[in-house]
């Protein structure tokens, strides 16, 4: 009988003290009053303010504006490449601002991954090589194999001995998705991942890189200029003159 026992957590009113509701997952990214300023021959630049934004784990977010609103600048302190002038910034809860330069390179190896738009790939590595050292610098065992298991995931298995002069800009960005994905990184940053291609190579180096961020459980943070790219994402936020004017909720 249990006509005189305290409800139990299941029977509980969602809005009482004793419900048992699921805890949110910590944001795996989070910027917090985030601004940067450069000195100019016209006087101090703004290029960010106040941007506060958390991104869960898993979450595919677009960052869109015009040329010069800030976008790069965003990702380069969300990931530690850079420094904001006030603010924080937290990646998989590690305080980026409170970490050395090497602190922070130690993050990113061990939980990030880059797509730039420029493909960044060392030009005297071959494409197995370029894939291989992120693995290799992490000291993953097995890194050869790894890299090639990663190659032929983009399709470019039998590339592995090219160099990148000798690829085009699509199987370029192809080695730089495999070499990004390769660490099983918990996030991926991409910045204009398709602003080199044509757009039939765009398109289709997009969907490689959303199934396989889909693949691998992935929180993407993705910069572009590309409507039908952003839209692929479940939250866009958009930046003008370095503030968010506009964010999207993120999809249920």
């Amino acid at each position: 009988m249990r006509d005189h026992q305290e409800p139990l957590a299941s029977d509980a009113d969602p809005a009482s003290p004793m419900a048992v509701v699921p805890a949110s997952p910590a944001p795996v990214i989070e910027a917090i009053g985030l601004g940067k300023r450069v000195p100019s021959p016209e006087g101090e630049l703004v290029i960010l303010a106040d941007v506060d934004l958390a991104i869960a784990p898993g979450e595919t977010v677009a960052v869109v504006g015009a040329s010069g609103s800030g976008k790069s600048t965003l990702l380069g302190l969300l990931a530690g490449l850079d420094l904001p002038s006030d603010g924080r910034v937290r990646l998989d809860g590690h305080d980026l601002t409170a970490l050395d330069e090497d602190g922070r390179a130690r993050v990113r190896a061990h939980c990030v991954g880059f797509v730039f738009q420029s493909f960044q790939l060392l030009p005297s590595l071959t494409a197995l090589e370029n894939v291989m050292l992120p693995l290799e610098l992490a000291a993953v065992p097995g890194a050869r194999e790894r890299a090639r298991e990663e190659l032929a995931r983009v399709g470019l298995a039998h590339r592995l001995g090219h160099y990148p002069r000798q690829l085009s800009g699509g199987e370029q960005q192809r080695v730089a998705i495999a070499r990004a994905f390769a660490t099983s990184p918990r996030v991926l940053l991409a910045d204009e991942p398709t602003g080199n291609l044509d757009r039939a190579t765009g398109e289709r180096i997009g969907e490689l890189l959303f199934e396989m961020n889909r693949e691998r459980h992935t929180t993407l943070v993705l910069v572009t200029h590309d409507p039908a790219l952003a839209a692929h994402c479940t939250r866009r936020i958009e930046l003008d003159g370095g503030r968010v004017r506009a964010a999207s909720e993120p999809a249920a």
